[in-house]
Parts: structure tokens; sequence; C-alpha cells
């Protein structure tokens, strides 16, 4: 966690933004299920929230546990001082059992300059029970 960051706690509002009946689901029923425990998260869009929630919590161990190892990073370099400002999924769609893709758009801060958008359809496999991010497209 970021030097100077206020402890997360599992009643706060979940980054991702994932809503049940217009409010924001606190991070202990929503991501954090899944960030504090060895459960994998049960779909492609719930993984997708969570890898969200990683890298604004910087999380790197949860980042590279769920990548896939033909695209995982050897390590995931944080830029310092960036703000997250949020996440709009898209779509998500199921290709089959085991493969499925998740469209989104994830907002950010720079320390320095302005907002940047990441728009992605990113694509997923489920392999030994547990779904992974394999990659994605910038759209």
């Amino acid at each position: 966690m970021m030097e100077g960051m206020k402890p997360f706690v599992m009643t706060d509002a979940c980054p991702c933004g994932r809503q049940h009946q217009k409010k924001t689901l606190p991070y202990g029923q929503c991501c954090g299920r899944w960030l504090e425990s060895e459960s994998p998260a049960p779909d492609a869009e719930s993984l997708m929230r969570s890898r969200y929630c990683a890298f604004v919590l910087e999380r790197e161990a949860y980042l590279l546990k769920t990548w896939h190892a033909s695209h995982r990073l050897e390590r995931i370099e944080f830029d310092p001082g960036v703000k997250w400002l949020g996440l709009d999924v898209r779509t998500h769609t199921q290709d089959d059992v085991t493969h499925a893709q998740v469209e989104f758009v994830a907002r950010q801060k720079p320390a320095s300059g302005a907002a940047v958008r990441l728009h992605e359809r990113s694509r997923f496999v489920l392999e030994a029970g547990a779904w992974l991010y394999v990659d994605g497209d910038q759209l």
C-alpha cells in the first residue's frame, strides 16, 4: 500500500464500484472476498473487477497470481502517486465454458498531468477452477 494511504477496510466501498440496489458494495462483500483469501473469483467479470482493485491497492502478488502464465509479467511496477478514478464495465461475454471477455474503461490520474482512460477488451480463461487474465486489446 502506498505510503500515507489510508488503510483499506472491509466495510469501505469497493474500488471497483459494483453496485447492488443503487449502493456500492462494501469491499468485503465484493472484491475483498478474493483479494483477502485464496478463493478464486467466480467469473471473468469478478476477476477483472478484483484485478482493478489490486491495481488500486498495489497488490502485486494477486495480480501475478491471476495472470495466465503465457502472458504473465515477472513483476509489476506501480506508478507512484497515481489516483484511480473509477471503473466502468461495459460488457461481459461468456464465449464458452472456459473462455470469456470483459470490456471495460478504467480511469486514473497520474501524479502530474491529465487523467487518462484505459479502454480494453480483456480475454480470460478458466483453468483448474480459477479464472485467469490472458491479455487484452486496447480500444
